[in-house]
């Protein structure tokens, strides 16, 4: 029977610039790898799976679809004779789907119930067109990476010393009896150690400390220097590895020739093939012993799609909390009914929640193994995120990059995107539980009066005590003194004095101030920020945070609220207001890490005038701006000290900022802030995502009327747990690799168990304490 909708519809290939989705569905995680296979629907390229869920049925139900190409792949099984070839380069050579999978294909129409002949004229090129597209995701489970070496100044115009032969002097170190991991200047002929490296190669860093003392730049690592003339170069001035085009000649200088060098030593490249391949698949303890893999329900983990562990290790912590899964694991219910579900937030969520709790996925795979040395323990293939990825960072500069990023700020921003979304009865918003109130209080030093301010937020910072261990206790310089989670707590709510006039009797004598807690959360979460600035540039250090693994109590930094002793401060009149009072606690703290008072100033001001790290993150976003340092100029307004006259309200700037998705009230009160700045707008209303806005003085009586619950809970005892950790390895946040330890319940009689989530991978842990110490992001549950 012929199919009439081949003849009546139009059919085009693929363009470049659309997405086609022929790896998952896009309303679940089954794949092109189930025994069904997966249909790509023929007109919108939707991907959906024809297992028991019957998503392809339903695409063609609501959207009247009828056409799809069903795609099954299956492995290939390959006998390699031969053993695999070495790595000689810093280069990790992708498989392509050909070299693996078998493809199985056909077409088939869902309201005629047939399948077509995929050879028809007006089949076959859209079916290669769709098997050739570039898919949503990257096809590739291992992304080939290249290092490119270039030269530089210091190379280019090397000055070199007076010729001699160093034959007698290449024996070891200069400083010290090193005889590995030697290090040869170009400039002078001296010979110094490197930088200890991993794998257990020794340096005491005499060369770099002969680079500090002379300024000679470019140097050259002995034991990698080969006949063909390639070998470790690095400047020390660009604190770079480099290339030497000159490097025969430069070595013939101090008698070194290339032609009687053999190699003895791993290069630096090697080394970086070696550390890299083992950080992304070794699974071990200390001793060696592989971890156990775990599977199941709750224990499905996440593929990494390219510096995305940061995504992975938030996700796994948020939907091992209930209100996470109440929320989106919705088993049975209808889904959302979304013209594209891959571009649909309620509809990735929920497709994430149910892959991960079901347990579906969670299953051994034979081509996943932990490391060469023990294939008899597989792991599971993991979940690829890739359109929730999409979502989360669309219009966003930094997540929507293939870069390495903060998970802490990931989590911010996700809070805000589901905040901002709709929940409709009986479904809740899951960020709910993470709010409470933090209370402020300053109090005049000299007459003794003061005055209570509160803030909802959605989490805490806490500034880890850095403290250097002296090298006359074991310290190398560069390590820093344990603390535990109680000193941290007790620095975030420590008095402090801050410098200001008092309104009520004008002594400049200035205010103590202290942040407690009004209410608490339902889970708490805590950043820790474990950083330090060098030269204009922030640096992670590894300074231990001791947490405990039972319950331990908050109740002591519950505020006590206004005593009736108390005498409050004066109301400052709005009209007698400065333009702008930056926060003189967050300048001062800003100030001492080096910043100028006029950047400073310029931050607060840019960023609401809330707090310092917001303001720091805004001065590294626009160092280069033009005029920062000049001292902060605000327009004149006839709107008193809030600002904002008739350009700040706007209205094509309100409907602007609402096609983002903010609602008027608070379009107009973030223009109103920011004096009708669309740029800095946009910031303040990312710094205040509670804010509910100004709805304007013909609701002015109804909104101070209304009363609302304050976000938390002032009951006591205010008990927390640990219940999940994400843990960063590495000196940025913005590099390294991030892991999560969840506390799971695997067997009803027992006690929970730590369980690691490192992307795909899946396993019981061992020794968490070391993990505990360094975590980056803390969810403490109540109980």
């Amino acid at each position: 029977m012929a199919c009439p909708h081949l003849e009546s519809l139009s059919l085009s290939p693929p363009t470049p610039a659309q997405s086609v989705y022929r790896e998952d569905c896009t309303q679940c995680f089954d794949s092109i790898d189930c025994p069904e296979g997966l249909d790509v629907c023929l007109q919108c390229f939707n991907g959906g799976c024809v297992s028991e869920r019957t998503h392809s049925q339903l695409h063609y139900v609501t959207r009247s679809h009828p056409l799809a190409l069903n795609i099954r792949r299956t492995r290939k099984h390959i006998v390699k004779d031969e053993p695999p070839a070495k790595i000689t380069k810093l280069a990790i050579a992708a498989e392509t789907d050909a070299d693996r999978y078998e493809m199985d294909t056909s077409v088939r129409c869902h309201e005629c119930a047939i399948e077509l002949d995929k050879t028809h004229p007006k089949l076959a090129p859209l079916v290669a067109g769709i098997l050739s597209a570039n898919t949503f995701s990257r096809q590739e489970e291992v992304k080939a990476w290249e290092q490119e070496l270039t030269s530089c100044e210091h190379i280019l115009l090397l000055q070199q010393q007076a010729s001699r032969k160093l034959e007698s002097d290449l024996g070891h170190c200069s400083k010290c009896d090193l005889k590995e991991n030697l290090w040869l200047c170009l400039e002078c002929g001296n010979l110094g150690c490197g930088r200890a490296q991993f794998g257990g190669v020794g340096g005491n860093s005499h060369g770099l400390a002969h680079a500090t003392e002379s300024g000679h730049a470019v140097a050259v690592k002995l034991g990698s220097i080969t006949p063909e003339g390639s070998a470790d170069v690095y400047c020390y001035q660009c604190d770079e590895e480099r290339l030497d085009g000159d490097l025969a000649s430069h070595l013939a200088h101090w008698g070194v020739m290339l032609a009687d060098q053999v190699k003895t030593e791993k290069s630096l490249t090697e080394m970086q093939i070696e550390q890299n391949l083992r950080w992304e698949f070794s699974m071990t303890t200390e001793d060696g012993k592989e971890l156990k893999p775990l599977f199941g329900p709750s224990l499905t983990g996440l593929k990494n799609l390219g510096n995305s562990c940061y995504l992975a290790s938030i996700l796994q912590c948020l939907f091992d909390l209930p209100a996470f899964r109440d929320r989106y694991n919705l088993p049975g219910a209808d889904l959302p009914d979304a013209l594209d579900p891959a571009q649909d937030l309620e509809t990735q969520l929920r497709k994430v929640a149910e892959g991960l709790s079901s347990g579906r996925y969670s299953k051994p795979d034979s081509d996943v193994i932990a490391s060469e040395h023990s294939p008899e323990i597989p792991h599971q293939k993991g979940l690829a995120p890739s359109m929730l990825k999409h979502l989360i960072g669309r219009g966003h500069a930094e997540f929507s990059t293939m870069r390495q990023q903060d998970s802490f700020e990931l989590l911010q921003h996700l809070i805000k995107l589901i905040t901002r979304s709709q929940h409709p009865a009986p479904l809740k918003d899951p960020t709910q539980p993470f709010r409470f109130v933090t209370e402020q209080r300053l109090q005049c030093i000299n007459c003794k009066k003061v005055r209570y301010s509160t803030m909802e937020q959605d989490s805490i910072f806490i500034d880890v005590p850095l403290e250097k261990i002296p090298q006359s206790e074991g310290g190398d310089g560069d390590t820093y003194r344990a603390v535990t989670l109680e000193q941290c707590l007790n620095r975030f709510t420590a008095q402090e004095a801050v410098e200001l006039t008092c309104p009520a009797c004008d002594s400049k004598v200035g205010f103590t101030k202290r942040v407690q807690f009004k209410t608490f959360p339902t889970t708490l979460i805590v950043n820790a920020r474990k950083m330090t600035i060098e030269n204009w540039v922030p640096r992670k250090v590894n300074v231990p945070v001791i947490v405990a693994d039972g319950p331990f109590p908050l109740d002591e930094y519950l505020s006590p609220g206004h005593q009736e002793s108390e005498e409050f401060l004066p109301d400052e009149e709005q009209s007698a207001a400065p333009a702008f009072a930056p926060n003189e606690g967050a300048l001062d703290q800003l100030m001492s890490m080096g910043f100028p008072q006029n950047r400073g100033e310029k931050a607060l001001h840019a960023t609401g005038n809330s707090d310092a790290n917001a303001a720091m993150e805004w001065l590294f976003a626009h160092m280069e701006d033009e005029g920062i340092d000049d001292p902060l100029v605000i327009p004149s307004s006839g709107g008193g000290g809030g600002g904002g006259g008739s350009d700040a309200a706007d209205p094509e700037k309100i409907e602007t900022l609402g096609a983002m998705g903010f609602s008027a009230p608070q379009a107009r009160k973030a223009l109103k802030e920011t004096n009708g700045d669309m740029e800095r707008a946009v910031e303040w209303l990312f710094s205040h995502p509670d804010d509910q806005g100004d709805f304007g003085e013909e609701s002015g009586a109804a909104t101070e009327s209304k009363e609302t619950a304050p976000a938390g809970s002032a009951d006591l005892p205010a008990n927390f747990q640990l219940q999940s950790i994400v843990c960063h390895k590495g000196t940025s946040i913005h590099a390294g690799h991030y892991v999560a330890f969840v506390r799971k319940q695997l067997d009803p009689a027992e006690k929970p168990t730590w369980v690691l989530f490192n992307d795909e991978k899946v396993v019981e842990a061992g020794d968490v304490e070391e993990m505990k110490q360094t975590a980056y992001v803390y969810f403490f549950n109540r109980v």
